[in-house]
C-alpha cells in the first residue's frame, strides 16, 4: 500500500466522486473528498484549507468534478487549485488544462485550430446573423457556453414560425450564441476514452426514445463499441492539445464521416464501467499513483 495522500475534488455523495475516493483509499489508506465551495484560500500564505486540511500539503489531487454545474464560477474554483499546484501538489488533470474545456467555445476553438472535424458551427451576438446561420443549416442546436449533458440546449428549425422569438429568448440568457448544425446521429454517439493521453476504450450512448440527443440524462443507454484505427486516431488528435489525465472525446458517425462534438473536462466513469466493462476509478487511481511516485 502506498503512503501517498491524494485528495479528490468533487461533489460529496456523488457516485463518481465517491468511487474515485474509494479507489484511492484502497491503495493508500487516505481519503479526503473536497467540495470547492467549502475551501478557504489565503493567498498571502499560499494555504488552501478544506475541513482543516491544507491541500497544499497533499501529494496530489484528482479533480473529478469542480462544481455541480458548469459556469464562469467554476473557472474561479479552478484558479484556486493553481495555488496548491504552485506549492508542488500534482493535480490530475491540471487546472490549466481543464480551464480550456469548461467553456464550450474555448474547447471548440482549440479543436478547430487543431484541424479536427466538427459539425458546422456559428458563434455570434447578432440576432440577424444567428437567424441566417439557422436558415443555412436548416436545423440547428443552440448550446449554452457552460453546460453538460445537453442541459439548456434547444433544437430549432428554420421552418419554425416562432424562431425569431426563440432566438431572442436564447440570446437574453446567452449573449454569445453558439449555433451548431443538427446532424443525424442515427440514434447513437460515442465516448472515446483516454487515460494519460493513451487510448483506453470506447462506449456508445444509444438513444432509447425519440429524444434528439443520446445523453444518459435524456434516457440513453451505454453499450460496447469497437472503433477502427482511423477513428481512434481522430479522437487521439482531438484530446492531444489539452493534456488531460482522463478524458472522453464525444464523437458522432455521420453520413459524411466522423465528427467530434467536444472533449470532456473530466471524463465519464459510468460509461467506461457499463459500456467497456472496466473500472475507471481504479485505472485512474493506478495512473495517478504511478505519476506521483515517478
Amino acid at each position: 500500500m502506498s503512503n501517498h495522500r491524494i485528495g479528490v475534488v468533487g461533489i460529496p455523495g456523488k457516485w463518481s466522486t465517491e468511487a474515485m475516493a474509494d479507489a484511492l483509499e484502497a491503495r493508500t489508506g487516505f481519503r479526503h473528498v473536497i467540495d470547492m465551495g467549502q475551501v478557504d484560500c489565503d493567498l498571502a500564505t499560499g494555504r488552501l484549507i478544506h475541513d482543516g486540511l491544507d491541500l497544499s500539503t497533499l501529494d496530489g489531487l484528482v479533480v473529478k468534478k469542480i462544481s455541480e454545474t458548469y459556469s464562469p464560477h467554476a473557472l474561479d474554483r479552478l484558479e484556486l487549485l493553481r495555488v496548491a499546484e504552485a506549492k508542488g501538489v500534482r493535480i490530475f488533470s491540471r487546472p490549466e488544462s481543464i480551464l480550456r474545456l469548461i467553456d464550450r467555445l474555448a474547447c471548440t476553438v482549440s479543436l478547430a485550430n487543431a484541424g479536427v472535424p466538427m459539425p458546422a458551427t456559428r458563434v455570434t451576438e447578432d440576432l440577424t446573423a444567428a437567424r441566417a446561420a439557422i436558415d443555412a443549416f436548416g436545423g440547428a442546436v443552440l448550446k449554452p457556453l457552460y453546460s453538460t449533458k445537453a442541459r439548456g440546449m434547444a433544437l430549432v428549425s428554420a421552418e419554425d414560425p416562432d424562431l425569431d422569438r426563440v432566438l431572442a429568448d436564447f440570446g437574453v440568457a446567452n449573449p454569445v450564441m453558439y449555433i451548431q448544425q443538427k446532424l443525424d446521429l442515427s440514434g447513437q454517439d460515442l465516448g472515446m476514452v483516454f487515460l494519460g493521453g493513451k487510448y483506453l476504450c470506447t462506449y456508445a450512448r444509444v438513444s432509447q426514445s425519440d429524444a434528439w440527443n443520446t445523453t444518459i440524462h435524456s434516457g440513453g443507454k451505454y453499450a460496447a463499441f469497437d472503433p477502427d484505427a482511423d477513428l481512434i486516431a481522430l479522437a487521439e488528435k482531438a484530446q492531444a492539445p489539452f493534456g488531460l489525465s482522463f478524458t472522453t472525446v464525444d464523437v458522432a458517425l455521420t453520413a459524411s464521416g466522423p465528427v467530434v462534438f467536444e472533449v470532456s473536462a473530466f471524463g465519464g466513469f459510468r460509461g467506461v464501467n457499463e459500456g467497456c466493462g472496466l473500472d475507471a476509478a481504479a485505472l485512474l487511481a493506478d495512473h495517478v499513483l504511478e505519476q506521483v511516485t515517478a
